[in-house]
């Protein structure tokens, strides 16, 4: 079955925490998505009160909501995220998510390793117009990257952008050069444009407005995993 992981853009520590609640025992995973409107326009992070969070935090006085029972992932549209790529990880990440077009490689593979050293999951996305080639060498190396995120919108930042169809020949042309590695498609996602990701190869699917919009959350991350039986 694949998997569903509900994509949150957080307003402030509470709007997190209520939206958290909202799919708490549907999805084991929420993406947060990290903006600092440098790389992308829109800007979510850090909000005031998240500054205070963040502290106790990283003091080990206090956890992300509902972290006994959700497992975070920091999906960083951030520039320069060598530089920050530690601190998400002692937030809480379990998984952390660098893109591509953020930095320059060398940069990336730094952020990259700093994670890995951590024993924490990452991966690295690239967008629609990004050619699949530029994955490679994270995919080769001796330690590869654990998953990669492919995006299903044109414009990164922003929920409830339309599908970018660009993304399924994208994923065909993956997964047959590199049969198993994990495939997470962010962006686009809902009810029909579910069953084309699976068909091509997705093995994960990030969604946030078509969950979050709905009037029963957990109804609607049941439903998208349906569509994968």
């Amino acid at each position: 079955m694949t998997e569903i992981i509900p994509a949150i853009m957080p307003k402030n520590l509470n709007d997190l925490e209520n939206k958290v609640s909202l799919v708490r025992g549907a999805a084991r995973w929420v993406q947060i998505d990290v903006m600092d409107g440098n790389f992308v326009s829109a800007v979510d992070w850090p909000f005031p009160d998240m500054r205070r969070a963040a502290s106790a935090i990283l003091s080990e006085e206090e956890g992300l909501p509902y972290w006994n029972d959700i497992n975070y992932e920091f999906d960083l549209m951030i520039k320069n995220p060598e530089k920050y790529a530690e601190d998400f990880v002692r937030l809480g990440g379990g998984r952390i998510i660098f893109h591509y077009e953020s930095a320059d490689k060398d940069k990336i593979w730094e952020a990259v390793r700093k994670v890995q050293d951590m024993n924490t999951e990452v991966a690295i996305a690239i967008d629609t117009v990004t050619p699949n080639d530029a994955l490679d060498e994270f995919l080769t190396d001796e330690r590869p990257v654990d998953f990669v995120q492919l995006m299903g919108i044109a414009q990164i930042g922003y929920q409830g952008q339309p599908f970018d169809e660009r993304v399924i020949p994208k994923i065909k042309a993956l997964r047959g050069k590199f049969p198993d590695i994990m495939i997470s498609i962010d962006g686009g996602v809902n009810f029909d444009s579910a069953p084309l990701l699976i068909d091509a190869g997705a093995n994960r699917l990030v969604a946030g407005s078509v969950i979050l919009k709905s009037e029963n959350p957990r109804e609607a991350i049941g439903r998208l995993k349906l569509l994968s039986i």
